[in-house]
């Protein structure tokens, strides 16, 4: 399998884009160099195709916003049937309050709706809502909520931003409460808001979100659930309806539109208020309205609804974890979202990785898997079957010694790490 045409692009792209990628996750570093496709053609169901002409069943789907499939139909038409009337105008569309009243019928807590492009423009506008609804300006998180510099201070790649942002956001462990009350403790009357991601690899345990929530309210902060990635995977109405857990706002993207870049903010109308006329709150976007992504939000939740999409995606993912546990390859989260956790050498990884490859699959090196409603059993069963492969010439190589079989680089660390 090579990959000639990508090399070209890749080399071309070096002179005149930084990082050669506009998302850190689709670069070409994060996968072993020579033997992995660098760019992508085209896409039609749950496969994509490269630029070198090869096909490969696709569990990244664009870091989860392909929720249905590629060049799905129904969106599709709305897509096109939009692009005749126009894509963006001088006044909002009617599109933008039929998405709104769709969001605020099925979220829990939506009461009001406002849209963005991208999921940290989300999480920073529902984060400046808290903090104008509170008077408070500290903010207690969990989980990954974006580039912007209200959080991005607390990871790796700080360099840009005033240190002084540092001394307003603090973290909190996942099922382990008793950070999060040291926060409240020692931070008394300061904290504005709680944003965590409901849900991620492991369950919560033991009442945790509901407890988090008592414990939010009863210290007058805000409870923001960042739904980017949970929201349309783990039910139609998101982690919080899955949980029966309500938070006070939540922000929504990636599968809200199966790939059109579209995002929301939605929550109590008390505090989504802050965004109203002369509340001195600065939220506004000439793109949030634009009228392709919006038709597209409209059509893949109505196809969800219509066709109960969620739940063929709860099933195979389910029988995909069940085959590669069956291997020895571990998996853990829910079937929606599965994440193999084998650890893996750097060169055991790479092999793997080049194998499967090879046979024509592409899951993300950090091994989160993203299923589609176009995902089929024959494609479960053909991925369980090249993953056995793949796993059985990595074991052969780990007890040989003999590592000539790995073609391709190691894979370098990631550019940053998120707290």
């Amino acid at each position: 399998m090579r990959f000639d045409r990508s090399s070209e692009y890749l080399a071309r792209a070096k002179r005149i884009i930084p990082v050669q990628s506009q998302t850190f996750s689709k670069g070409w570093r994060y996968f072993p160099k020579g033997v992995s496709p660098v760019y992508v053609e085209m896409g039609i169901g749950p496969n994509v195709y490269d630029v070198d002409g090869h096909c490969f069943i696709d569990y990244i789907l664009g870091l989860a916003p392909i929720t249905l499939g590629y060049n799905y139909p129904r969106v599709n038409e709305a897509i096109i049937k939009q692009l005749e009337k126009g894509i963006l105008f001088s006044l909002p569309s009617p599109l933008e309050l039929e998405l709104a009243e769709l969001l605020v019928d099925i979220i829990p807590c939506a009461e009001m709706v406002r849209f963005t492009k991208t999921g940290s423009e989300a999480t920073s506008a529902a984060v400046k809502a808290a903090r104008a609804y509170t008077g408070r300006d500290m903010i207690a998180c969990c989980g990954y909520h974006g580039w912007h510099d209200w959080y991005s201070i607390i990871t790796d790649a700080f360099k840009g931003i005033p240190k002084s942002y540092g001394d307003l956001i603090y973290k909190f462990e996942y099922n382990d409460l008793s950070t999060l009350d040291y926060i409240f403790k020692t931070r008394p009357h300061q904290i504005a808001a709680v944003i965590m991601e409901p849900v991620n690899n492991q369950p919560p345990r033991d009442g945790f979100l509901e407890k988090v929530k008592e414990m939010t309210h009863r210290n007058g902060a805000v409870l923001i659930f960042d739904e980017i990635v949970t929201g349309f995977r783990w039910s139609l109405g998101g982690a919080q309806e899955f949980f029966h857990v309500t938070p006070d706002m939540a922000t929504f993207g990636k599968g809200i539109a199966n790939g059109m870049p579209l995002n929301a903010v939605v929550g109590k109308r008390d505090i989504m208020n802050e965004f109203e006329w002369g509340n001195n709150v600065f939220f506004s976007s000439t793109f949030g309205g634009e009228c392709l992504s919006l038709a597209a939000g409209i059509a893949t939740i109505k196809e969800m609804r219509d066709r109960k999409t969620i739940q063929h995606c709860w099933k195979m993912g389910q029988e995909l974890m069940d085959g590669l546990n069956s291997l020895g390859i571990e998996t853990v989260g829910y079937p929606c979202r599965p994440s193999i956790v084998r650890p893996f050498l750097p060169k055991e990884k790479a092999l793997l990785i080049q194998e499967y490859i090879k046979r024509g699959i592409l899951i993300h090196p950090a091994f989160l898997i993203n299923i589609c409603y176009s995902h089929t059993e024959e494609d479960i069963d053909r991925t369980i079957e090249a993953m056995g492969v793949a796993l059985y010439n990595v074991e052969k190589a780990t007890s040989s010694g003999d590592w000539s079989v790995l073609e391709g680089e190691i894979m370098d660390s990631p550019p940053f790490r998120r707290s």
